[in-house]
């Protein structure tokens, strides 16, 4: 995760994912989607309106034309669409969606976990054909995005889990070291009076891999309140897992 705060960096110099996009490599986050509604742009929650009858998403740091593929990492079933254009929305969510998309993914509407993935032109990736749909081919060519590539890549079908059941987490960092790790987290505990540290937890997958993690969360909104105050507090990119 990407921190603000200089002294930090000096302090956590063996964290183990950088998003440093002078770098120029492919943007990834897990967490969240916006489904979009009709009223959101009545209520100026959105700034454009998008069209709820077709697969349409825009992303607020990816430019337009990007090629985005979505993940549903519960059922694994994916797709690979346009981004329609920049745009803003409210900072906890990682995409915003179309309900067409949704249902695609056959995300969950209480918890509509997502992974999204920047797709480079030049990668080469695994794509069974490509499918205009029926409406699609019927916009104007001046639409802001259209369907490129389609994927299910899942062998399971099995999407019969309840969503309710789910313990959600929200990354803060990974390290190479249990002391760094340690060392952000009484960092924050000390820093952030308001925030709850018994969520905070290490977790040691491997030597190597050390993840500093806050929950477990049993809904989208309980997580919203930490997911904020750790954003105020200099991280820029949260990512989110399930039962870990």
């Amino acid at each position: 995760m990407k921190y603000k705060l200089i002294i930090l960096f000096s302090l956590i110099t063996s964290c183990t994912t950088s998003f440093d996009y002078s770098q120029k490599k492919p943007f990834s986050s897990k967490g969240f989607a916006y489904i979009y509604n009709e009223t959101d742009s009545s209520n100026n929650l959105l700034k454009i309106k998008m069209k709820n009858d077709l697969l349409q998403i825009a992303h607020n740091k990816l430019k337009s034309g990007t090629l985005i593929k979505l993940l549903n990492p519960i059922n694994n079933e994916s797709i690979i669409l346009v981004n329609s254009k920049r745009l803003e929305y409210p900072d906890f969510y990682k995409i915003l969606i179309t309900k067409p998309v949704a249902n695609k993914l056959k995300l969950s509407k209480d918890l509509p976990f997502i992974e999204v993935l920047e797709v480079k032109k030049n990668k080469s990736f695994v794509a069974k054909k490509t499918k205009i749909y029926t409406e699609e081919k019927k916009i104007h060519s001046s639409a802001p995005i259209e369907l490129v590539k389609v994927q299910n890549i899942s062998k399971n079908k099995s999407n019969n889990r309840i969503a309710n059941k789910e313990k959600i987490f929200i990354i803060i960092a990974e390290f190479y070291s249990k002391s760094s790790a340690s060392l952000l987290k009484e960092r924050i505990n000390k820093e952030l009076t308001s925030f709850d540290s018994s969520k905070l937890r290490i977790k040691v997958e491997k030597t190597n891999k050390i993840t500093l993690l806050s929950g477990p969360y049993t809904s989208i909104n309980l997580m919203k309140n930490d997911y904020i105050q750790l954003k105020n507090f200099g991280f820029e990119e949260l990512d989110i897992t399930i039962n870990e």
